[in-house]
C-alpha cells in the first residue's frame, strides 16, 4: 500500500479517532466534489483490503477452528463419562459408609436403651419441654402424655409453584407428630420461634425431591390436598431427616398395632388333632425334599452379596456367570420354600443388573468407540434372556450415534466434498453396525427384521441431510448427479454383507430427483426458445483453428462422430450457432440425467427429452415454412439433416444402452422429422 494509504489506515486505527471531526476537517480542506470522491474511493479501497485480509485469515485458520471444536467435543464427552463414573463411585462409597454407620448406630442405640431406658425417655421429654419454651404458642403441645422429642433442626421452606424461598423454619419431630415453627424477626426474651403447624405422623407422607441444581437437598411433605417443600442445610442432614421420619412413622404404626392386638379378647387355642393317617407321611415327605436341596453351600450363601459386589464393580460378566451357575445347580431341584426365597433375592439383583446394562446402552452415554463399545452390555443382556430389549437398545444407541455424526459434520463450501464426507461417515457407520449386529445376534434370527426396519429409518435420516444440501440449495444438475452417483456407490458396498438398500435410497430420492430433472428441463427449453427467437441461420465462424479443434473434440466426446462432415475450411462450421448450442446442451442433459436414472423416472426422463427435442424440431419446421431465401432454406435443411441423422440417433442409442429399454417416444419423434429431410416443403404433425 502507498504511503498516503498507510497514513490513512493509521489515522482510522488510532484510539482517539473522532469521525465527526474528521469529516468536518475533510469538508473544509477539500476544493470540490472531486476531492471528496477520491477520498471516498481511498476509504473504500481500504475497507476492501481489510475485508480481504480478514477472509484470508479466516480461511487460513479454518482447519484449526474445526480441529479445536472437535477436541472440545471429545473432551466434553470424556468429562461427562468421567463425571458419571465418579458419581457412581461416590454413591457406592456412601452406601457402604452408611451401612457401616447404621450398623454401629443400631448396636449403640440398643446398648444405650438396654442400659438407660427410663433416663433416655426422661431426657427426651425434658429436652422437648426446654425447646418448646422457645416457641410462641407451643405450651399446650406437652399436654399429651408420653410425647417426647426425636429430632429437630433448621430448614428453609420453598414455594411449591415457583420454587422460590419463602421463610426459614425450625422443625420439631416428636414420636407422634411434627411441629413446624417459623423464626421471629423481633425476638422477645427466650422466645425465638412462632407456632406455625402441627401434623400427625399418620396424616402426611414424606417424598424425596431429586436434586436439580441449584435446587438440592430438598424433601416434600404431602398432606392431601396440600404439600410443603423444605430444604436442609446439606445432603447429610437431608438424609437424616428422611431416615428418622420414616423410622418414627414405622415405630408409631407398630406401637398402635400392638395396642390393638392387646385390646382383642384372648380366646383359648384349641389344638386340632388330625384324623388323616396320611398327613404325617406328607410332612415327612416335604421334610425329606427340603433336606435334599442343599442350599448351605458357601457360594450359594454368599451369592446375593457377590452379585452386589459384581454390579458395583461393573463386573457384568462375573455377575451373569454366577447367575448361570445358580440356574444350572437349581435346574433339576424341586421348588421348596427355601429355593423360592433364594430366587426372590436373586431376582432383585437380576433387576438391578438389567437396569445398569440398560443404562450402559442408553444414548445419554458417550457414543465414541463405535458399535464395538456396546458389545459388552448387549452380550450380557442376551445371556440374561433379554435379547429383544438388547436389540432395541442397541439400535437406539446406533441411531443416536448416526444422528450425532451427521450433526457434527461441518458443511463445507463445495457440495460434492460435503457429500463425500457425509456418505463416508454414514455408510461406514452403517456397515460397522451391521457387522456388529451379525456378531452379537447371530443366534437370534428373529431380531434381523428389527435391524432392516432400523436401516430404513437410518437411510431416511441420511437422505434428509443429503437432500437439504444438494437439492434444497439449488445445485446444478451435474453436481446433483455426481452426488447421487457417490451415494449409490457407497450404498452398493453394503451388498457385501447381504444388505441391499439401493431400492430404499432410490425411493427416498425419487421425489427430489424428479423435481431437479423437470426444473433443469424447463431451463433448457426456455434457453432454446430464447436462442430460437434470435436465429439468423448463419454458419458458425470459430475464427481460430484451435477453437474448431476444441469443438470437434467436444462433439466426438458427446458421441457425434460424423461432426467432421459438417465442418468447412478456414474455421467455418456448416451449422447454425443455435443448433450447435442446443446439441451440446441436450447431450449434456442426457449424460447427467442418466446418472440420476431410476426405474420410477423412466417416463419422466423420456418426456423431458421429447419436450426438449420438440423445441428444436418445431423451430426447424417453422423456419422451413417461413423462409423465402433459397440459400437459407438449403442451410436450414442441412441443419435439419444434422438433427435427424446425428443428434437424435445418438440420444436414442445412449438412452437405450443405459436404461436397457427402447425409447419409443424418441423413435416416433425422429420418424416424424424424416419428412423435413426428404421434402423440405412439407410440414410435420407434432402431437
Amino acid at each position: 500500500m502507498s504511503e498516503p494509504g498507510n497514513r490513512l489506515r493509521r489515522l482510522l486505527e488510532s484510539p482517539n479517532f473522532d469521525p465527526q471531526n474528521y469529516v468536518k476537517q475533510l469538508s473544509q480542506q477539500s476544493d470540490g466534489d472531486r476531492d471528496l470522491q477520491e477520498h471516498r474511493q481511498k476509504i473504500q479501497n481500504l475497507a476492501d483490503e481489510t475485508a480481504q485480509n480478514l477472509k484470508k485469515n479466516v480461511y487460513k485458520n479454518y482447519r484449526q477452528f474445526i480441529e479445536t471444536a472437535k477436541e472440545i467435543s471429545y473432551l466434553e464427552s470424556e468429562m461427562y463419562q468421567l463425571s458419571h463414573i465418579l458419581t457412581e463411585q461416590k454413591s457406592i462409597m456412601e452406601s457402604i459408609t452408611q451401612a457401616l454407620l447404621s450398623t454401629d448406630k443400631d448396636e449403640t442405640s440398643k446398648e444405650m436403651q438396654a442400659a438407660f431406658p427410663k433416663e433416655s425417655e426422661e431426657v427426651k421429654q425434658r429436652s422437648l419441654t426446654s425447646l418448646l419454651e422457645k416457641v410462641e404458642g407451643g405450651k399446650t403441645i406437652m399436654d399429651t402424655p408420653g410425647r417426647h422429642l426425636v429430632y429437630n433442626g433448621d430448614l428453609v421452606e420453598f414455594d411449591v409453584d415457583n420454587m422460590s424461598p419463602v421463610q426459614k423454619v425450625h422443625a420439631f419431630l416428636m414420636n407422634d407428630c411434627l411441629l413446624i415453627a417459623t423464626w421471629l424477626a423481633n425476638r422477645r426474651g427466650a422466645v425465638k420461634y412462632k407456632y406455625n403447624a402441627l401434623y400427625d405422623l399418620e396424616s402426611f407422607a414424606v417424598v424425596n425431591v431429586k436434586d436439580n441444581p441449584p435446587m438440592k437437598d430438598m424433601f416434600k411433605i404431602l398432606m392431601f390436598p396440600d404439600s410443603r417443600i423444605f430444604q436442609a442445610e446439606n445432603s447429610k442432614i437431608k438424609k437424616e431427616w428422611l431416615e428418622i421420619l420414616d423410622e418414627t412413622k414405622k415405630n408409631k404404626a407398630n406401637k398402635e398395632r400392638g395396642k390393638e392386638e392387646e385390646k382383642k379378647p384372648m380366646s383359648p387355642v384349641r389344638t386340632e388333632v388330625s384324623t388323616n393317617p396320611f398327613d404325617q407321611d406328607d410332612d415327612d415327605e416335604q421334610t425329606e425334599v427340603e433336606e435334599s436341596v442343599d442350599l448351605g453351600l458357601e457360594w450359594i450363601q454368599e451369592l446375593p452379596e457377590d452379585l452386589d459386589v459384581c454390579i458395583a464393580q461393573r463386573d457384568f460378566e462375573g455377575a451373569v456367570d454366577l447367575l448361570d451357575k445358580l440356574s444350572e445347580y437349581l435346574k433339576e431341584q424341586p421348588l421348596t420354600p427355601k429355593v423360592k426365597e433364594l430366587r426372590a433375592k436373586v431376582d432383585e439383583r437380576v433387576r438391578q443388573l438389567t437396569e445398569v446394562l440398560v443404562f450402559e446402552l442408553s444414548p445419554d452415554r458417550s457414543l465414541r468407540g463405535g458399535p464395538q463399545a456396546t458389545r459388552r452390555a448387549v452380550s450380557q443382556l442376551i445371556r440374561l434372556g433379554q435379547s429383544t430389549k438388547a436389540c432395541e437398545l442397541f439400535l437406539k444407541n446406533r441411531a443416536a450415534a448416526v444422528q450425532t455424526a451427521i450433526r457434527q459434520l461441518r458443511i463445507e463450501g463445495a457440495t460434492l466434498l460435503y457429500i463425500h464426507k457425509l456418505c463416508n461417515i454414514f455408510f461406514t457407520g452403517l456397515l460397522e453396525t451391521a457387522k456388529e449386529f451379525q456378531m452379537d445376534f447371530a443366534g437370534n434370527t428373529g431380531c434381523y427384521s428389527a435391524f432392516v426396519v432400523w436401516s430404513r429409518s437410518a437411510m431416511r435420516m441420511f437422505v434428509d441431510a443429503f437432500s437439504k444440501q444438494v437439492f434444497d440449495s439449488k445445485e446444478s444438475l451435474s453436481t446433483a448427479s455426481e452426488c447421487v452417483k457417490v451415494a449409490k456407490e457407497h450404498c452398493l458396498q453394503l451388498t457385501d454383507i447381504g444388505l441391499d438398500l439401493t431400492f430404499t435410497l432410490e425411493s427416498l430420492l425419487v421425489k427430489d430427483v424428479k423435481a431437479a430433472l423437470l426444473s433443469y428441463k424447463d431451463i433448457i427449453v426456455e434457453a432454446s426458445k430464447h436462442r430460437n427467437s434470435e436465429e439468423m441461420w448463419r454458419r458458425m465462424n470459430l475464427m481460430t483453428p484451435e477453437a474448431l479443434t476444441k469443438l470437434k473434440e467436444e462433439m466426438r466426446a458427446s458421441g457425434i462422430s460424423t461432426f467432421d462432415a459438417y465442418t468447412g475450411a478456414d474455421c467455418w462450421v456448416n451449422l447454425s450457432y443455435t443448433l450447435v448450442a442446443f446439441t451440446k446442451q441436450l447431450l449434456s442433459f442426457l449424460e447427467e440425467a442418466l446418472k440420476l436414472y431410476f426405474p420410477e423416472l423412466h417416463t419422466v426422463l423420456l418426456e423431458s427429452l421429447r419436450e426438449i427435442v420438440l423445441v428444436a424440431v418445431q423451430h426447424v419446421d417453422y423456419s422451413l415454412r417461413c423462409e423465402q431465401d433459397a440459400d437459407k432454406k438449403a442451410f436450414v435443411v442441412l441443419n435439419a439433416a444434422f438433427l435427424h441423422d446425428c443428434v437424435l440417433p445418438e440420444v436414442e442409442r445412449r438412452f437405450e444402452e443405459a436404461v436397457g429399454k427402447p425409447a419409443k417416444q424418441l423413435r416416433d419423434l425422429r420418424k416424424s422429422t424424416r419428412s423435413i429431410r426428404v421434402n423440405p416443403e412439407s410440414t410435420i404433425s407434432l402431437v
